[in-house]
């Protein structure tokens, strides 16, 4: 019998025991209890056992304690302010805070306690959340890190494309523009916005910190203090994203003051705009979901409202602005700038999705694709309004010396920085099906069924040009002028497309065609430029030129072909063909057509000519002469006749 009623007691105190070990969470313990009691017959009563071993006098002191702590630390003794930041006053806080905290639920639990302890309790554990705010807000503004633009900044360096500087501004009026010739229009540059070159993580909080605030948030959630931990911890954040938007280049503006702004300036806000975005979103958004993940693990809703609230003023800040640029007066210039604008959204469109998860993060991604959707419209409104500026432009002023026409390296360069933003504009255009082509422009590629929307466009916008600088072409009275103006601007036109990602879109064959027609004008240029000085060379009508008939038609000849040289020679060096080849081609050509003819000239008829100073009044050029003369051909300098007489004579 002893053995039994001992045995007996042993269960009872393990499973005491067992109980106890739980008593941290009390829904825990209900549900042993009641597993227990349902277990064996024996523990029926562990619940009286439990209640009735409780040694009450240590309950009572180890509520003293923790109620001593708690009001010592509110009376704001400075011995107490002193040591408030050591770890082991913070632990032995801490602790106090879950005594009262489970005094507290286990009160709430008991329908026969004391009124004047639940009083206490409830009043302690009010101190103790009003002190943990006031130090949950005080831990987050003094661990807070400064954000690393410089660090930042060289990430995205690494991972940019090596753009050089606007040194050449687009603009809406093609007469105005002009580019380097020197360089070979490498000047021409638009500044795109680069990229990451990997991923970047930036501390927004000291790592340490993170562990304290965690701590505090714990307790704050489980006592039902959850909306003022979470309040405290959106104001702090929300100001501490504020201000690195600020830091980035970003303003809070109106839709109005963005739209008053000058070009020039707001280019350079769009750009740190762009920046902006990718820092935002890659760095910073990504940072505080981890934080608020990490210090509000306990509370799904929490981690997840802190994060919304936290972070929607300055993504709407951000958003307002795209809106405002989608929305304002189009101009070409500003294609390249929104189209930046567009990429980055839509880059990091997948991200805002993946941070922003629940019904409210919803309505944000929402106003990311809306913007992302007016950012797309305005581009191609722009674009539009490109082709109509180009279809409309009909200057009618004549460049002197057959020059490159602005409008073609306006349009060129243009078209040249699109081809970089194909993939965009392939998604925003409709489909090449939908693009009606000519005749003339579908057999000039290699095959209209691989012609991207894009590819469709840009083929028509050069036939466009093409039809433009023919036309301008007849302004000119000389014919021979005439084909240098479409020598040169064509082969321009030829070099870019070759020199570019063009070429995969237009094809060889079109590349051919173009350089065939240049070949054609170079002979028509000839022909019509030097026909009447060959003329000249002919030996029709001259006959054995031994009479004085034949010796004044030869020596009328030779006039005649120092007339036509010197004035051929006045003209053609103010023209100017700024490609190095085609100039060396022509001078080539001339010296090719020109000189061979010139020598038999004068090896057959010069010495029929009287000697001496009257024979070099009609042979007045040496063939070196000739060639030297050449040399100043298409340089666009004018030239000196009386240079040339002296060195005839």
């Amino acid at each position: 019998m002893a053995a039994t009623i001992e045995g007996q007691d042993r269960v009872l105190a393990t499973a005491q025991q067992i109980v106890k070990s739980l008593n941290i969470n009390t829904k825990a313990t209900e549900d042993m209890i009641l597993i227990l009691s349902s277990f064996d017959n024996r523990l029926s009563n562990i619940t009286d056992l439990m209640d009735g071993g409780a040694d009450g006098e240590e309950i009572d002191q180890r509520f003293e304690t923790a109620e001593k702590v708690i009001l010592r630390h509110d009376s704001g003794d400075p011995g107490e302010a002193s040591s408030r930041n050591s770890s082991s006053f913070a632990a032995e806080y801490l602790e106090a805070v879950d005594i009262i905290i489970k005094l507290t639920e286990d009160l709430n639990l008991q329908s026969d306690c004391d009124s004047e302890i639940i009083d206490r309790a409830e009043n302690a554990l009010q101190l103790a959340m009003a002190k943990l705010e006031d130090e949950f807000l005080h831990i987050l503004i003094r661990n807070t890190a400064p954000l690393d633009v410089d660090r930042l900044y060289g990430s995205i360096r690494k991972g940019s494309l090596s753009f050089a500087s606007n040194e050449i501004e687009i603009e809406d009026n093609f007469e105005s523009y002009r580019e380097d010739d020197d360089d070979g229009g490498s000047g021409y540059h638009h500044e795109r916005g680069p990229s990451f070159g990997g991923d970047v993580y930036v501390d927004l909080i000291y790592t340490d910190a993170v562990k304290e605030l965690k701590a505090i948030a714990d307790r704050m959630i489980r006592s039902g203090y959850e909306k003022e931990c979470c309040q405290v911890y959106i104001n702090v954040r929300r100001d501490v994203l504020d201000e690195c938007l600020s830091i980035l280049g970003v303003e809070r503006l109106s839709i109005e003051e963005v739209q008053r702004i000058d070009w020039k300036i707001l280019d350079e806000k769009m750009k740190k705009w762009i920046q902006a975005v990718k820092i935002v979103v890659k760095v910073l958004l990504f940072g505080e979901k981890q934080l608020c993940e990490q210090i509000f693990s306990e509370s799904e809703l929490i981690k997840e409202v802190s994060f919304v609230e936290t972070t929607k003023g300055c993504v709407m800040q951000l958003l307002n602005f795209g809106e405002a640029v989608a929305i304002g007066q189009r101009s070409s210039e500003k294609l390249f700038r929104i189209l930046d604008m567009y990429d980055v959204i839509a880059d990091v469109l997948p991200d805002f999705e993946a941070l922003f998860i629940d019904e409210s993060g919803e309505l944000v991604c929402d106003e990311v694709k809306a913007v992302l959707s007016g950012l797309g419209e305005a581009a191609i409104g722009t674009f539009v309004e490109f082709e109509n500026a180009v279809k409309g432009e009909n200057s009618r002023r004549a460049l002197q010396g057959g020059e490159i026409h602005p409008v073609t390296r306006y349009v060129m360069n243009y078209i040249k920085l699109l081809v970089d933003y194909s993939d965009s504009l392939n998604t925003l255009l409709p489909n090449s099906q939908d693009y009606d082509l000519s005749s003339k422009e579908v057999d000039d590629v290699d095959s209209e069924d691989t012609l991207s929307p894009i590819s469709c466009r840009l083929l028509s916008l050069i036939t466009t040009l093409e039809a433009n600088l023919e036309e301008k072409s007849r302004l000119y009275d000389d014919n021979a002028l005439r084909y240098i103006f479409l020598m040169n601007n064509i082969l321009y036109i030829v070099q870019k497309v070759k020199d570019s990602e063009l070429r995969n879109l237009l094809g060889d064959r079109w590349i051919r065609k173009r350089s065939g027609q240049i070949r054609q004008w170079h002979t028509s240029y000839l022909r019509s430029a030097w026909g009447k000085a060959l003329l000249c060379l002919k030996d029709e009508g001259i006959g054995g030129g031994s009479s004085s008939g034949s010796k004044l038609l030869l020596k009328e000849r030779f006039k005649n072909f120092n007339a036509c040289f010197e004035e051929i020679y006045r003209v053609q060096s103010l023209w100017r063909v700024p490609d190095d080849q085609l100039r060396e081609e022509l001078r080539i050509s001339i010296s090719e057509t020109v000189l061979p003819a010139y020598r038999a000239f004068v090896g057959r008829f010069g010495s029929q000519l009287e000697s001496g100073r009257q024979a070099g009044k009609y042979v007045k050029y040496t063939i070196d002469d000739l060639e030297n003369y050449l040399l100043d051909f298409f340089e666009g300098k004018p030239a000196v006749l009386n240079n040339i007489k002296r060195k005839g004579t």
